[in-house]
């Protein structure tokens, strides 16, 4: 077969990049196709000479109560944190710094930012910080005898707390972005017809920006189903594995237990959510068209 020309100018300076894409990216996940269909452990025989067992790890997956209990919880704490808290705030604090006063937008926009520029454990402990029994937030609510335990008592509301304020910074800075580009005569148009804010918002600009609504959500969904470090600082996945989303079931299963095989069977579980989170984001952007 002859080689297109155009394929001789462009694939060699891509060359490096696909190899380490290869390398890297594609590598480990065909890895984790082939572990998912085999015994393999982290250690003992099996970690030597790992057995093909066909879909046994994926039956016990998907008769497990605690797949399935950690399946819910991570739908539950992306759609909380994630769509709602991350997507909801973002857009609401884009909105308002819109037509602020530059000092103001500078002010809150370095709050803001300062939680998603931090490491994900540094972030985890201050929240842990802030949560604990004796923390800030029970030392201001002890003087109305409200304080108590909330990384025990409300441990889902603690750890999507923690998402929505380490995560508000990108969607804030995407919409603030696209807010940017709506065009201010369709904005005073409707002004001018007597459209309050929030029907200019919701019948004006939300059309505009319906395309980065949809990207941003998407984004922030696949961030979202890999958390792994601010849930297990915060809670390990307890208190009675009631903050256990499916990589904490993950890494549970494959290193402390040393059940490889069944631990990237897991994996290929959140994997499969993602997909269906994405078909979601992509179908709806095609309805618009």
């Amino acid at each position: 077969m002859r080689r297109s020309p155009r394929l001789g100018v462009w694939l060699p300076p891509l060359a490096p990049s696909i190899v380490l894409l290869g390398l890297f990216v594609a590598g480990p996940i065909l890895w984790c196709f082939y572990a998912a269909f085999t015994n393999s452990a982290l250690s003992g025989i099996a970690a030597r000479r790992p057995k093909f067992v066909g879909l046994d790890n994926f039956t016990t997956a998907f008769t497990s109560p605690d797949v399935a209990s950690s399946l819910w919880l991570t739908v539950v704490f992306v759609v909380l944190s994630a769509v709602v808290g991350q997507n909801g705030l973002g857009i609401l604090l884009a909105v308002f710094l819109q037509h602020r006063g530059k000092l103001l937008r500078g002010i809150v926009g370095t709050v803001v930012v300062a939680a998603w520029v931090l490491p994900e454990v540094v972030a985890a402990f201050a929240i842990y910080a802030f949560l604990n029994a004796q923390g800030t937030l029970n030392e201001v609510l002890g003087w109305f005898g409200l304080s108590q335990n909330w990384l025990y008592t409300a441990p889902m509301l603690a750890v999507v707390l923690a998402n929505i304020w380490r995560g508000t910074a990108f969607s804030m800075l995407v919409y603030q972005a696209a807010l940017s580009e709506v065009p201010s005569d369709l904005v005073e148009a409707a002004q001018v017809d007597g459209a309050g804010p929030v029907r200019r918002f919701w019948h004006v600009v939300l059309p505009v920006i319906r395309r980065t609504v949809v990207t941003n959500l998407m984004l922030i969904t696949l961030q979202t189903l890999g958390v792994f470090g601010l849930i297990y600082v915060l809670t390990a996945g307890g208190p009675d594995n009631k903050t256990r989303t499916l990589p904490l079931l993950m890494y549970e299963q494959a290193f402390k237990f040393g059940q490889i095989g069944y631990g990237t069977a897991i994996a290929l579980v959140l994997l499969v959510l993602g997909a269906v989170f994405s078909l979601v984001y992509i179908r709806s952007l095609k309805a618009e068209v």
